[in-house]
């Protein structure tokens, strides 16, 4: 491989047993009549359209000096594209926060997260590993961006 090839690197550990949920769990809901439960709500950020449910983490995110790229809730099984619904995510872009964020991250949320990093772009792709999770996904880096803040002393004043 050549080195300046863009490479993913896994840093969950999920066990063999839950990636075979969810692979079940994918097969399911691509065949399951996807009706919409609550209408997207989204709110300027930034500049940037995302997704209300991750507006109040991308903030503490940003308090504590970590930059994020994209986001997605994926909330609304009819969003667009559809496979945003498939389950929430946020990119990070890479640097030592991030870096100390994604690994207290994983050992909060453990199993219910997907960890990559991009080693081309030095992006972190965080995201839910349980299709359908999305919700519990928002409330958990909501939950994790507030406590790395509070843990690192970072200023939260709003």
């Amino acid at each position: 491989m050549d080195l300046n090839e863009e490479q993913e690197v896994l840093l969950s550990q999920q066990p063999a047993h839950l990636w075979r949920r969810r692979k079940l769990e994918l097969m399911h809901w691509t065949e399951r009549d996807k009706q919409t439960v609550a209408a997207k709500r989204t709110k300027i950020w930034n500049g940037v359209e995302v997704d209300a449910e991750l507006v109040d983490a991308l903030i503490l995110l940003q308090r504590a000096g970590v930059r994020t790229e994209f986001s997605c809730a994926g909330v609304s099984p009819l969003d667009e594209p559809i496979d945003h619904s498939l389950y929430a995510y946020v990119t990070l872009i890479q640097n030592d926060a991030a870096d100390q964020f994604v690994t207290y991250a994983l050992s909060q949320m453990r199993n219910r997260l997907l960890a990559t990093l991009e080693t081309g772009t030095g992006r972190y792709d965080l995201s839910s590993f349980f299709i359908g999770h999305n919700r519990s996904f928002c409330w958990w880096i909501q939950y994790c961006a507030a406590h790395f803040t509070d843990r690192n002393d970072y200023s939260v004043a709003t």
